[in-house]
């Protein structure tokens, strides 16, 4: 029932398992550490079981080139459907093959086969035998943002490569509509991306659905759960105080606020969370180094999906806010966008497509208590007002 960022979530699943029956090519939107990925293979799983939806899984986060992608999307299927007789035809021939747990083996094989003169052909022959197998299939492909990000950071020829590897798989979505299913995710959104390059056609196959933060009713059942498993007492006042320091109820977020409380009682001796525990833990654990653990997370994947001279307006930005009550007011805006309008609303598309800020009349807020937090304690000691 409870498990690494997936509680409850049967609404989104019945709603996703029903755009896979009709055959609706996906966009799954949602803020970092959503559980995102979870759901998705909790939705496989589940889609899987009769045998009339084939998954596929690939995750393309250690992806730098089309290539690349296409090898990890032709190994993935390969092992869901057969490897044998599915990947020899695909790879290097000087690479044996016979043991098919050996998967790094497997790659190099079929990578060392696909090269940029025909990984488009390659991947048709892939996506077509995905097609022609007997039971429709779901192609879930996580961090193509990822992918496209790197590929648009390194220039023209970087962008050629982004608006084909999109075509491609465009293409391929439209000719097998029906008998294949995508369902793209990824902890950066692909719209502003696709947007700051001028590519955001490719994106209008899909259906994008947003993956909302949990309520605090939810939050509150979740750590009940959580608490009831460990054998400890977590009163609802204490579950609320919880829920409002955290303020945006991010699966994650409230998984880990649970486990460093249940790690202080444990080593205290205690069995009963009490409100200035809750007051205690937060400004000791959640917000100290190693309570920090996340922001490298954030700070690198926000560094993708700006490149690095937008990336150190978005970090001004977000400190400016840290330090100011959380938010930005519409003169604060008006004074950044001074420096370089495009640029300014590019940053701010970002923050808010990607969850950091809300809009607050004409200015904007941190939409989680704790991200706020982390970063007044990270960069706000250094900041100017």
């Amino acid at each position: 029932m409870v498990g690494d960022r997936f509680f409850d979530r049967e609404s989104e699943l019945a709603s996703l398992a029903g755009r896979v029956e009709a055959g609706t090519h996906t966009l799954l939107t949602a803020q970092r550490r959503m559980g995102k990925t979870s759901l998705v293979r909790e939705l496989l799983e589940r889609i899987t079981a009769d045998g009339e939806v084939e998954g596929v899984f690939v995750d393309l986060e250690a992806c730098r080139t089309a290539e690349d992608a296409v090898a990890e999307i032709a190994l993935r299927a390969g092992v869901t459907g057969g490897w044998r007789d599915w990947l020899r035809p695909l790879a290097n021939r000087d690479v044996e093959l016979k043991v098919a747990g050996q998967e790094v083996k497997l790659r190099a094989a079929i990578r060392a086969g696909i090269d940029a003169g025909n990984w488009q052909h390659k991947g048709d022959q892939i996506l077509g035998r995905l097609a022609d197998r007997r039971a429709k299939a779901v192609l879930a492909v996580d961090e193509l943002p990822i992918l496209i990000g790197r590929l648009l950071r390194t220039g023209d020829q970087g962008k050629q490569a982004a608006d084909e590897f999109l075509s491609w798989l465009r293409k391929n979505g439209q000719e097998h509509q029906g008998r294949i299913v995508l369902l793209l995710s990824g902890s950066i959104g692909l719209e502003p991306i696709l947007e700051q390059a001028g590519l955001s056609a490719h994106a209008n196959i899909f259906s994008p659905f947003d993956l909302k933060p949990w309520d605090e009713e939810t939050a509150a059942a979740c750590l009940a759960a959580l608490a009831d498993t460990y054998g400890i007492e977590l009163p609802q006042d204490v579950r609320m105080a919880m829920c409002r320091r955290l303020r945006c109820q991010i699966p994650h977020h409230v998984q880990r606020f649970f486990n460093v409380l249940h790690e202080d009682l444990r080593r205290a001796g205690g069995n009963t969370a009490s409100l200035e525990d809750v007051e205690r833990v937060y400004d000791s654990d959640m917000l100290g180094v190693r309570g920090q653990m996340d922001m490298p997370h954030y700070e690198s994947r926000l560094r993708t999906a700006l490149g690095d001279e937008a990336y150190r307006v978005a970090l001004e930005m977000l400190t400016d806010a840290a330090v100011g009550d959380g938010g930005l007011s519409g003169a604060d805006v008006a004074q950044h966008r001074q420096t370089d309008p495009g640029l300014i609303d590019t940053v701010l598309r970002v923050l808010e497509h990607d969850g950091y800020f809300e809009r607050q009349g004409d200015g904007y807020r941190f939409i989680s208590g704790l991200l706020e937090d982390w970063w007044r304690v990270r960069y706000g000691g250094s900041a100017k007002p």
